[in-house]
């Protein structure tokens, strides 16, 4: 008996230990243990794979000890099939204006390409092959996935006047989930920005990369201007030029040097689209536009969508947003726009910078207390050449800020010997005609003292290039804006605005319900017509950020 429980004991501890042999030999457990070395082993945070650095070091570790280090992308048979999802999405990375390289593409196709020949010689496959691979692949996922949601460039680096934080999105749970339900291609999908604005763009980029690979268009020679009735070579290379931007359908012509209705249509479409006067001439302005690249098209493009990148995957019900390079203010309800205003901007100079706040009130008749800046550049220089300057315009000058703050009359003042600062004294300009806050001032509150008004320059809406102010955001119809904002407070009628206005009397009133304002900068867009519109780069923005996004991958 007890010869028979000792043979019984030795045939189940053979067992074990075979099936203890078996489970270290297997080659997920071995994949598993490679991957538990090589992150623990890592010198500080920094994780390199085949002198590649992992850019996803710092959520790896946390990454693999949710699944206790199994692998996630490779199993005993080799590669699962999300691992091809993944490599899919990637080589799809560039109709999103990224580049697929960034995320180790070509050292993981060449890991597939090995493993797929080492199956199909019915080689053993190699652990350290498949730790490499189940690396790679996670972090291309954790890098890919973080350009989708919140930009490929961080903002705040390239842009000193972006000031929209990004959301936060925990890529760990989102490639966690994406495993576990086997939807790795709809987690990715889930991230990049959900706006018509977002999809818009990248057709838009589809479509000029399109035009690229057909040669793109030729460059008009310069000369006089064309327009209807005219006859020319010249006219027949500019009907050449919109049938390839698309602005001009090809046709047949019997006279193609000659300028008629159609092209005219076409000239006024394309200066529709780039925010030109729309006269159906081909002056300099118009020519310029037209000769730009299409390669300058496409990097144009392919900033922008990064600029959504960083955007709030949510806007709000409603919202006010003003795009600084068009020089223009959107109403939207449902993220379509109710209303749109002409605006004016800051100057090169004196940038409008980009930021969201809540506009929670207005004021009718607002005194304008002139910053300092402003005092510094502009009033007190102009009250040196002028000694009636400040009379003329109404502006007082007072001794601080202070409520009891003793007025000084201006012209006791010897301007000359004040010091450039402009700090000396308090310049406050009351309310009326001259106003440089015009008739009403909306704001929303924020650090960069930055709001919107009316001005008494009405001329300067005419302009097509809007760049005039000092930061804040002059509108064209301010009436027609707060008759909007107060529209839940039915006492507030047009007659009752205005009257409020005649009385001359600083009157500030709560909005009915705080609205979200975005002040924003883009330079390439689609607007309501499905129509890519193309805007110059005022603040000159775009080639840093292009640089920015076209640099290669950090290495170790």
């Amino acid at each position: 008996m007890r010869k028979r429980l000792l043979i019984l004991a030795m045939v189940c501890g053979s067992v074990l230990l075979a099936a203890q042999s078996s489970a270290v030999e297997n080659l997920s457990d071995q994949v598993g243990a490679q991957i538990r070395g090589r992150i623990s082993g890592a010198s500080g945070a920094e994780v390199v794979c085949r002198a590649e650095k992992l850019c996803g070091s710092e959520v790896l570790p946390r990454f693999y000890m949710l699944r206790a280090f199994r692998p996630a992308w490779t199993s005993d048979d080799g590669p699962v099939p999300q691992a091809g999802d993944l490599v899919d999405a990637i080589r799809s990375a560039d109709r999103e204006g990224l580049n697929p390289e960034d995320y180790h593409l070509d050292l993981i196709e060449t890991l597939l390409a090995k493993t797929a020949h080492d199956k199909a010689m019915n080689k053993p496959l190699q652990p350290g092959e498949m730790t490499d691979l189940d690396l790679l692949l996670t972090d291309a996922f954790l890098l890919y996935a973080s350009h989708l949601s919140t930009g490929r460039v961080n903002p705040e680096t390239i842009e000193a006047e972006w000031f929209i934080k990004s959301r936060e999105v925990d890529l760990v749970e989102t490639l966690y989930k994406g495993l576990e339900n086997n939807q790795i291609r709809t987690a990715l999908e889930n991230l990049r920005p959900p706006h018509a604005g977002y999809a818009g763009l990248k057709e838009a980029l589809a479509q000029y990369r399109h035009r690229m690979k057909k040669g793109g268009w030729a460059k008009l020679a310069p000369g006089p201007k064309m327009e209807k009735g005219g006859r020319s070579k010249r006219v027949a290379a500019l009907r050449s030029r919109l049938v390839a931007s698309g602005d001009l359908e090809a046709a047949d012509e019997t006279d193609p040097d000659f300028f008629d209705d159609l092209l005219e249509r076409a000239v006024k479409r394309m200066q529709k689209r780039h925010g030109l006067e729309v006269d159906g001439i081909v002056g300099p302005a118009t020519l310029a536009a037209l000769n730009v690249p299409v390669e300058d098209r496409i990097r144009q493009i392919e900033v922008n969508l990064e600029r959504w990148r960083w955007l709030p995957h949510t806007f709000g019900p409603r919202y006010i947003q003003v795009n600084i390079a068009n020089f223009e203010l959107d109403i939207a309800e449902n993220s379509r726009p109710v209303l749109t205003i002409a605006a004016i901007v800051g100057r090169s100079y004196r940038r409008t910078p980009v930021f969201t706040a809540n506009m929670t009130y207005l004021e009718f008749n607002p005194y304008w207390n002139v910053p300092k800046s402003i005092a510094k550049k502009d009033i007190v220089p102009r009250a040196k050449k002028d000694p009636e300057y400040l009379v003329n315009q109404h502006i007082r000058v007072l001794e601080n800020w202070t409520p009891e703050a003793r007025e000084i009359d201006p012209r006791s003042v010897d301007w000359s010997q004040v010091q450039k600062d402009g700090e000396s004294f308090v310049f406050r300009q009351d309310p009326g005609p001259d106003n440089a806050l015009g008739r009403v001032k909306f704001m929303f509150p924020n650090k960069f003292s930055v709001y919107m008004h009316d001005t008494p320059h009405r001329e300067l809406f005419k302009r097509t290039r809007r760049s005039f102010s000092s930061g804040c955001v002059r509108v064209e119809k301010p009436i027609e804006l707060a008759l909007y904002l107060l529209k839940g407070a039915p006492e507030w009628t047009e007659e009752k605005i205005l009257a409020t206005i005649d009385g001359r009397e600083k009157t500030i009133v709560s909005l009915p319900e705080p609205i979200p304002v975005q002040i924003l900068y883009f330079t390439a867009w689609i607007d309501e017509d499905g129509e890519v519109n193309f805007r110059d780069d005022i603040y000159e923005r775009d080639e840093p950020l292009y640089r920015a996004l076209t640099q290669g991958p950090p290495k170790p």
